[in-house]
C-alpha cells in the first residue's frame, strides 16, 4: 500500500476501510440519485487530497514536495491504487468539481490573472460554455444524463490548493505582524525564504514552486506584500497596500544579504583559524617542524583574510546604520507633515485668532444677558412672596426631632437585638458547660466504681489463698 493511501487511511475520518468501497466507486450517477451521499464524497475526497499534499505525503518528482500544489497525472493515480479496490474511477469528477467550485485553481490561470481569486469570475475554475450547445451538454452533464465520457477522463495538470495556500499565508502574515521598520520590511528574495520557508512547521519546508504561489497569493489576493524577481517588501502598518518596489528597497535588501554572508564567512574563517592553530599545536607535539610551520603560515593568511573581513562588515554594518536612521527620519518627518497637515485643517475650522476673540466676546454678552434677566427675575419673587421665617424654624425643629426618634428607635431596636444574641449565646455556653461538667461527673462515678470492684475482687482472692494455705487434718502430737 502506497503512502498515500496509508495517510488517508490514518488520517481522515472519510477513508476508513469501510468508507473506501464508496469512494473508489464510480459515483456519478449519485449526483441526481442521492445528491447528499454525492456531494460527501466530493468533500471526503477534496478534504483528503489537500490534507495529504499539505502534508507531502502526495508523491512527487522533486526532492522536496510541494505542499501548495497538486501534480493530476499517472503519478498520482498510481498511488492512489490498492489491491482491493484498484483506482478511484471517480477521481476525473471530483478534480473537474474542485475546479468549479475553486477549490482547486490550475496553476497556469493562478499565476497569469491579474484579477483576485476572490474576484467572481467565469474565467475562474471551469467556465460554463456561452454557446447554446455548450449550455446544453452542461446541463445535460449535470443531470447525469451524458455519457460521461469526458468526465471518465483525468485532467492532466498542476492545481493550486487553495486551502493550502490560505493556511500558509496566514501563518505569514502572523509571523509578520510585528515587522515594523521600513528597512526591516525589506527582504531579497533569498532571504525571505530563509525567513519564512518554514510557515508550516520546521519538517515542512516550502519548495520553490510553493513560493512563487504564495508571493503571487499574498501580492495579488491579500495585498500583504509586493516582489519583483530579486526583492520582497512588506506592507508597513496601517497602509491598505504596500507601495512598489523602489531602487532604495533594491539597494536596502541587497545591503542586507552582504552583510549576512560576511557574517557567516567571518564564522567560517573564525573556524578555521581555530583549527589551524589546533592543527600547528599537534605538529609541535610530534615534532613535525614542517607541518607546524605550514599550518600557522596558512593560519597567518586567513587571519588576515578575517580582519579584511572584519572591516568590510563594520563599514556595511555602519552603512546600513546610517540607513536605518534616515529611514526613521523620513518616517518622521512624513508623520509630522501629515500632522501639519491636519492642525492646518483644524486651524481652517477654527478661523484665526481675531474669530476665536469674537467668539469669545459674543459668549460673554449672552452670558451677561442671562444673568441680567436672573436677577431682574430674582427681583420679582421677593416682592411677591414673604417667607414667615418663625414657621420655617418650626418645621425644622420639627424634622429634626422627627429624626432623633427614627435614630433612637433604629438604636433601641439594634441594642434588643444584640443583647437577645447575647443571652442565647450564653445560654449556649452555659449548656455546653454543664454537658462537660455532667459528662466528668459520670466519668468519675464510673472510675470510683471500677476501683470499688477492684478492691472487692482482691479481698476475695486473698481470703481464697489463706483458706487453701490452712490445713484441715489434726495438730499431730508431739512425740
Amino acid at each position: 500500500m502506497s503512502e498515500l493511501v496509508t495517510y488517508l487511511q490514518n488520517n481522515e475520518a472519510h477513508f476508513r476501510k469501510a468508507r473506501f468501497a464508496a469512494l473508489y466507486s464510480d459515483f456519478r450517477p449519485l449526483r441526481t440519485l442521492n445528491p447528499d451521499g454525492y456531494n460527501a464524497n466530493i468533500s471526503a475526497w477534496l478534504k483528503g487530497l489537500s490534507s495529504a499534499t499539505l502534508a507531502g505525503a502526495v508523491p512527487s518528482s522533486s526532492a522536496k514536495p510541494n505542499l501548495l500544489t497538486l501534480t493530476i497525472d499517472e503519478d498520482l493515480l498510481r498511488a492512489l491504487d490498492t489491491k482491493e479496490w484498484g483506482r478511484p474511477l471517480a477521481l476525473g469528477v471530483v478534480i473537474r468539481e474542485a475546479m468549479a467550485r475553486r477549490e482547486m485553481i490550475s496553476l497556469k490561470e493562478f499565476e497569469e490573472s491579474e484579477e483576485s481569486i476572490y474576484t467572481p469570475k467565469s474565467g475562474w475554475g471551469l467556465a460554463i460554455p456561452l454557446s447554446p450547445w455548450g449550455v446544453l451538454k452542461w446541463g445535460v452533464r449535470m443531470l447525469g444524463l451524458g455519457g460521461g465520457v469526458n468526465e471518465d477522463k483525468l485532467l492532466v495538470e498542476k492545481v493550486v490548493v487553495l486551502s493550502n495556500v490560505e493556511e500558509a499565508g496566514r501563518e505569514l502574515v502572523r509571523r509578520a505582524d510585528g515587522i515594523r521598520g521600513r528597512t526591516e520590511r525589506v527582504f531579497s528574495m533569498t532571504s525571505f525564504k530563509e525567513a519564512f520557508g518554514d510557515v508550516l512547521g520546521k519538517e515542512r519546508l516550502l519548495s520553490d514552486y510553493d513560493f512563487g504561489v504564495l508571493l503571487r497569493f499574498l501580492e495579488r489576493d491579500k495585498k500583504v506584500l509586493a516582489y519583483d524577481g530579486e526583492t520582497v517588501k512588506l506592507k508597513a502598518p496601517g497602509e491598505a497596500e504596500p507601495g512598489p518596489i523602489t531602487p532604495e528597497d533594491t539597494t536596502i535588501a541587497s545591503l542586507k544579504t552582504l552583510i549576512k554572508d560576511l557574517e557567516r564567512q567571518t564564522e567560517v574563517l573564525t573556524a578555521k583559524v581555530d583549527e589551524l592553530g589546533s592543527t600547528a599545536k599537534d605538529a609541535v607535539v610530534r615534532k613535525n617542524r614542517v607541518a607546524a610551520l605550514a599550518a600557522l603560515r596558512s593560519k597567518k593568511l586567513t587571519e588576515s583574510t578575517l580582519t579584511k573581513r572584519h572591516a568590510t562588515l563594520g563599514q556595511l554594518e555602519e552603512v546600513f546604520s546610517k540607513i536605518e536612521q534616515a529611514a526613521d527620519q523620513v518616517e518622521l518627518v512624513r508623520v509630522m507633515e501629515a500632522s501639519t497637515r491636519v492642525l492646518s485643517g483644524f486651524n481652517k475650522e477654527v478661523g484665526g485668532v481675531e474669530r476665536v476673540d469674537d467668539v469669545v466676546d459674543q459668549l460673554r454678552e449672552q452670558m451677561s444677558q442671562v444673568d441680567e434677566v436672573g436677577n431682574v427675575i430674582a427681583e420679582v419673587g421677593q416682592g411677591t412672596a414673604v417667607v414667615d421665617e418663625t414657621e420655617v424654624d418650626d418645621e425644622f425643629e420639627a424634622m429634626e426631632r422627627e429624626e432623633r426618634e427614627k435614630q433612637e428607635k433604629k438604636e433601641q431596636a439594634e441594642r434588643e437585638e444584640r443583647e437577645k444574641r447575647e443571652a442565647a449565646e450564653t445560654r449556649r455556653r452555659l449548656d455546653a458547660l454543664e454537658k462537660v461538667e455532667r459528662e466528668a461527673s459520670r466519668a468519675k462515678e464510673s472510675a470510683t466504681k471500677q476501683k470499688d470492684e477492684a478492691n472487692t475482687e482482691q479481698t476475695i482472692e486473698d481470703s481464697t489463698n489463706q483458706m487453701k494455705r490452712m490445713s484441715l487434718e489434726p495438730t499431730q502430737a508431739l512425740e
